[in-house]
């Protein structure tokens, strides 16, 4: 037994719509007497890909004495769904797989329905959470997305940052400049390896610092082994696009 996070259903929440249910991954959530149940703690990787679509707010993430994720056993559970096997351990190399900074709730992975309001002085932003920390890269809404890169000063400095930057993207953030890029560029590989993205936009501010993150970005293009275009954007101090 490991202390580490897993899934937690409340059940007087669950209404048994089983919108969590296919988006497991792992298969470690099933209908049972009308509702969404853990089958196995060994199934579940505590990544929390299924909370983003319970509309009850039934499910989230807690750490607590479990047995450890096992991704043989699982395999196996999937095979005996008629499911497709896992191809990769989505703990392998995870940096979600070490002791986070933040584990409340808050973290928990959420697609939102806000995404795409910018033209109407709204927010575009279509998931949660956006720090790359906190992200893990096998997060549902990364898959046949675009994908923006974003240092975090730039939403401060360019004032149509939702309509101009971020419609229509997925979104992770981060500080060169405080922050260890050599991280940003592992998590951003796995992101690539594990997704299909169709395109990565790395929107950067204008002062020396912040290209840290545009060079990152392409080292993990080229260490994913994928194809994909790469689009740099720099904001002034002033907030314009240059």
């Amino acid at each position: 037994m490991v202390k580490r996070k897993i899934v937690e259903i409340d059940e007087e929440k669950c209404n048994g719509c089983g919108q969590c249910i296919p988006n497991c991954h792992e298969g470690a959530l099933q209908l049972i007497d009308g509702k969404a149940k853990l089958v196995s703690d060994v199934y579940c990787d505590g990544l929390g890909n299924c909370i983003g679509h319970c509309p009850q707010d039934a499910i989230m993430i807690i750490e607590k004495d479990v047995h450890e994720f096992d991704f043989e056993k699982t395999n196996e559970h999937l095979k005996e769904l008629g499911k497709d096997e896992l191809t990769e351990n989505p703990l392998a190399n995870n940096a979600q797989a070490k002791p986070s900074p933040c584990s409340c709730p808050g973290a928990a992975v959420r697609q939102l329905k806000t995404g795409g309001n910018a033209g109407h002085g709204g927010s575009s932003l279509a998931q949660w959470p956006v720090q790359m920390k906190l992200l893990p890269p096998n997060a549902p809404f990364f898959d046949n997305s675009h994908l923006l890169v974003s240092a975090d000063c730039v939403p401060f400095a360019n004032p149509n940052f939702h309509s101009q930057l971020l419609n229509g993207k997925s979104l992770a953030i981060g500080c060169p400049k405080l922050d260890d890029t050599g991280e940003y560029k592992e998590k951003l590989t796995e992101i690539f390896k594990h997704n299909r993205i169709k395109s990565v936009t790395v929107a950067i501010m204008e002062v020396p610092c912040c290209s840290g993150l545009y060079e990152a970005v392409k080292e993990a293009v080229a260490d994913s082994g994928k194809d994909i275009p790469i689009i740099r954007e720099v904001v002034s101090v002033s907030g314009e696009l240059q």
